[in-house]
């Protein structure tokens, strides 16, 4: 049960800070990590004292972590959003749902989803993928799917 004396930060978020200078066992005993001799290992000593060339620049900046996949997300429609927006015999097309406000550009493809009774009859789909929820529903009501946009 989530409560609030019982939330934590999820696991590996956090990290232990690192306690120098507490004895050898800790692993940063004698030296605490700043090797032996030298400006850099003295307190006050400047840590940006040595000119850095490019290769040290280039393994200090962050990489760019993912995966951005190449192939376009579908705009979501539901059959139960249509019956708002159109009337029966309407055809439905990536430019009838721009105009009705169901989705955002042409540019990317759109997909038909069951979610939701369909109440109109005879629609007429082009250019659209549909899941095979949503076109059983539409072969119901008389509907005409195209063979291409069934997916």
């Amino acid at each position: 049960m989530l409560l609030l004396h019982t939330i934590k930060p999820n696991k590996g978020a956090t990290k232990k800070r690192k306690r120098v200078g507490r004895g050898n066992a800790s692993g940063h005993g004698t030296y605490s990590g700043r090797g032996q001799k030298g400006q850099k290992s003295r307190t006050g000593g400047k840590s940006g004292l040595k000119r850095k060339g490019m290769k040290q620049i280039l393994l200090q900046t962050p990489k760019l972590r993912g995966f951005k996949s190449d192939k376009p997300k579908n705009q979501v429609v539901n059959l139960s959003v249509l019956n708002n927006n159109f009337k029966d015999r309407d055809k439905i097309n990536p430019g009838s749902l721009l105009k009705a406000g169901l989705i955002d550009t042409m540019e990317l493809p759109v997909k038909i989803l069951g979610k939701g009774e369909l109440q109109l009859k005879n629609l007429e789909f082009s250019d659209v993928k549909i899941s095979q929820s949503a076109a059983e529903q539409i072969k119901k009501t008389g509907g005409k799917l195209k063979a291409e946009d069934k997916k």
